[in-house]
């Protein structure tokens, strides 16, 4: 089989194994996103849901949140906003489509699909408080995972290139970093140098996703290669990428920058289901596992200093999920019909 074919049938292979299984993380992008013709039915029982403005400037009254709206409806798949003490009362609706999205500092990044008439095309499109488009790139696949710094000023997200899942070994990934700035764009993190273990480090499966920001040089991320994943710490002046911690993905930096948390392949779990969600203290490099026991297979966000948010599959797609960052307490539906979730600020 010439190498042509062989590419075609890996992509095959995705888009089936993204479908059947239906995961918060790659197979809820297609999953809501292949129910366009569900848009005239509005869900039973679900949210209102209209349309205004949306904004994502802190300094309005009151905290709110921003997520991907997935209840049925004419406002499907748009970012809308919710009064963050109220999530459960009625949404507005941006018009704004979104696969994923993150905000900060005014900033917000919404990786998109352009659908075409015989393959869809991604972008990630960086936005300004108001919603408004600043720039556009290219994005080379499946859109998975975005974050913007506290400032606002770098904004980064991971794409699917090829492979079924982070679950199997078959896989790429290509995440970017821009500077809106002067969009100055790293558009490959694996051109950054590596070190494994305080030894320089170079092989062709390195991967790197997940990036999370501690400031407008600092991040961490997750790098596999050799089948295992590690917590890195990022330097973008400095190109470098030097590893921390072993099995750590999708990592999500405290408010105080002093904890990650993270997915965490666990023994004795189902290789399709393999991730319980874990917080490390970068100091003492402590795990303590949290009170929810399901498969996540998201990026956490940090709620506040002691709460986690993070998406779990929902009857429409997905739902988002609270549990305590410090492993007591118990998980607790927070929004149904909702993903990639955000506070502005």
């Amino acid at each position: 089989m010439n190498q042509s074919l062989q590419t075609r049938g890996r992509v095959v292979i995705l888009l089936v194994a993204v479908l059947l299984l239906g995961s918060v993380g790659t197979g809820a992008v297609l999953y809501a996103s292949g129910q366009s013709a569900r848009k005239d039915q509005v869900q039973p029982g679900g949210p209102v849901v209209t349309k205004g403005p949306v904004s994502l400037d802190a300094s309005g009254d009151g905290r709110r949140l921003v997520f991907r709206n997935m209840a049925w409806g004419p406002h499907r798949d748009e970012l809308a906003t919710v009064p963050a003490d109220h999530p459960d009362g009625p949404r507005t609706a941006s018009g704004v489509q979104c696969l994923r999205f993150h905000t900060a500092g005014g900033t917000g990044v919404c990786l998109q699909a352009e659908r075409g008439a015989l393959q869809d095309t991604y972008r990630a499109v960086v936005l300004d408080d108001r919603l408004h488009e600043l720039r556009s790139f290219p994005a080379a696949g499946i859109p998975t995972r975005s974050r913007v710094s506290p400032s606002g000023h770098l904004a980064a997200w991971t794409v699917f290139v090829s492979g079924d899942s982070y679950a199997g070994t078959d896989f790429s990934t290509r995440t970017s970093i821009v500077d809106v700035r002067d969009w100055n764009l790293r558009d490959n993190l694996e051109a950054f140098d590596l070190t494994v273990d305080g030894k320089p480090y170079r092989a062709p499966d390195v991967n790197v996703w997940g990036v999370t920001f501690a400031d407008d040089n600092a991040f961490y991320a997750t790098v596999a290669t050799g089948g295992k994943t590690y917590l890195v710490r990022g330097d973008l002046a400095a190109r470098t990428l030097t590893t921390l911690h072993e099995n750590v993905e999708c990592p999500s930096l405290s408010p105080d920058g002093t904890r990650i948390a993270y997915k965490k392949r666990v023994a004795g779990a189902s290789p399709d289901a393999p991730w319980r969600l874990y917080v490390l203290d970068l100091a003492t490099m402590a795990e303590t596992p949290t009170a929810e026991q399901r498969n996540i297979d998201d990026q956490a966000v940090w709620a506040d200093s002691s709460t986690l948010l993070y998406a779990l599959p929902g009857d429409f797609g997905a739902d988002l999920w609270t549990a305590p960052a410090d492993g007591t307490g118990e998980p607790r539906r927070l929004l149904e019909a909702a993903v990639a979730p955000a506070f502005p600020g």
